[in-house]
C-alpha cells in the first residue's frame, strides 16, 4: 500500500521538477521576448541569404515559395519534431520512474515497458518515415 509519506514525496518532486522547468526554460523565454532581442533580425538575414543562394531570390521580395511538396515536407518535419519531443520525454519519465522505484519490482517493469514502448514507437514512426522517402524518390525519379 501507498503510504501519505510517499504521494506527498512524489508530489513535490513533481512540483520541483515544473519550478525547475519553469525557471530554465518558461521564463528566459518571456524574458527575451519581452525584451524585444529574440534574434528575429539575424534569423530573416539568414533566411534572405539562404533563399538567395537556393533560389535566387529574397524573402523580402514579395514572392513566397509555396509549393505542395514543400508543404508537406515541413508538415512531416513539424510532426517529427513533435514525436522526438514526446520520445525525449517519456523516455526520461521512464529513466526518472525507474531511479525512484527504491527496489519496488512493479515500478521499474513499468519503467521498463514505457521505455520499451517508446522506443519501438519512435522506430515504428522513423520506419515509416523512411519507406515514405524511399517511395516518393522511386516516384519522383529524384
Amino acid at each position: 500500500m501507498i503510504s501519505l509519506r510517499y504521494i506527498y514525496l512524489r508530489r513535490r518532486i513533481i512540483i520541483t521538477l515544473v519550478a525547475i522547468f519553469l525557471a530554465f526554460f518558461v521564463i528566459p523565454f518571456i524574458v527575451s521576448t519581452a525584451s524585444g532581442d529574440t534574434g528575429a533580425e539575424d534569423a530573416l538575414k539568414g533566411l534572405n541569404d539562404t533563399a538567395e543562394e537556393g533560389y535566387g531570390d529574397s524573402l523580402d521580395s514579395g514572392k513566397v515559395i509555396t509549393d505542395i511538396p514543400t508543404t508537406i515536407g515541413k508538415v512531416v518535419g513539424a510532426g517529427l519534431a513533435f514525436i522526438g519531443i514526446i520520445f525525449f520525454i517519456l523516455m526520461i519519465y521512464g529513466g526518472f520512474t525507474w531511479m525512484m522505484a527504491k527496489g519496488n519490482e512493479q515500478q521499474v517493469a513499468k519503467a521498463k515497458e514505457l521505455i520499451y514502448a517508446a522506443v519501438i514507437g519512435l522506430i515504428i514512426v522513423l520506419a515509416a518515415y523512411a519507406i515514405t522517402m524511399y517511395i516518393g524518390e522511386a516516384l519522383t525519379g529524384g
